[in-house]
């Protein structure tokens, strides 16, 4: 290995075509700046409008952008996907961030919470999954990460419904890695802990941001996920937890 990809810790990325759902939020955004720092070329795509790209962070401004796509609609996800590839020339990875979470105890809260957060967690992954593949495959090294929690394998309180919905993301994670195994396609999960973003220290002033995830240290186990050195990664939960 040569002394760049030494300091960068992996190689691989440059060039590669990457798609971003929840690509507006905080996570995507620092993925986003992380790839496109190392040469990936991006496509961000977002359930709201597009930002402004003198609003991103420097250099995130340069990626793909494409608002306004409902994933939790198989069509509106193969369209989206489709247009990437052509924005894009190819695709070598999808990464998974669209997402959302409701805190509500079993006892107070409501069904339809739960098909909310199967509708916003699991299908958004699995309806870009399944139109990502057929231009991954058309490649020797596809790449899907997919974004979990550490709620999907023991709901705290509160987190019954959205617990549930992410224990169905690494199901779907470890599915699908057993069926593209043999593919040349990675399929793995990443699963933080709580994030330092601005929602999360809103919602939580009173708590110690320093214990909590940067998303730039997700961004930087994301990467490594795409890099040619985590071929032989696939179907893993990966945990980070921050000092949580």
């Amino acid at each position: 290995m040569d002394e760049t990809a030494m300091e960068t810790g992996v190689t691989g990325v440059k060039g590669k075509a990457v798609a971003i759902t929840g690509g507006f939020g905080s996570l995507g955004v620092a993925t986003a700046a992380w790839l496109i720092a190392r040469g990936a070329r991006v496509a961000l795509i977002g359930r709201g409008a597009a930002p402004a790209k003198d609003a991103l962070p420097p250099g995130v401004g340069e990626a793909a952008g494409m608002g306004g796509v409902d994933l939790t609609d198989a069509a509106a996800a193969r369209e989206a996907l489709d247009a990437v590839n052509t924005q894009l020339g190819g695709l070598d990875a999808l990464l998974n961030i669209a997402g959302a979470f409701r805190w509500e105890t079993v006892a107070d809260g409501h069904p339809a919470t739960w098909d909310l957060m199967f509708e916003l967690n699991v299908k958004t992954a699995l309806n870009a999954s399944q139109a990502a593949l057929p231009h991954l495959l058309r490649g020797t090294a596809g790449r899907i990460v997919n974004i979990g929690a550490g709620a999907g394998g023991k709901a705290g309180l509160g987190t019954g419904a959205y617990g549930a919905s992410k224990a169905g993301v690494a199901r779907l994670t470890e599915a699908l890695a057993e069926e593209l195994k043999d593919k040349g396609v990675t399929v793995n999960a990443v699963l933080p802990s709580i994030m330092d973003t601005p929602q999360n220290r809103k919602d939580m002033p009173d708590a110690d941001f320093t214990r909590w995830v940067a998303p730039h240290e997700v961004a930087a186990l994301i990467g490594f996920l795409l890099s040619a050195e985590a071929q032989a990664i696939t179907g893993a939960l990966i945990p980070v937890n921050g000092r949580v």
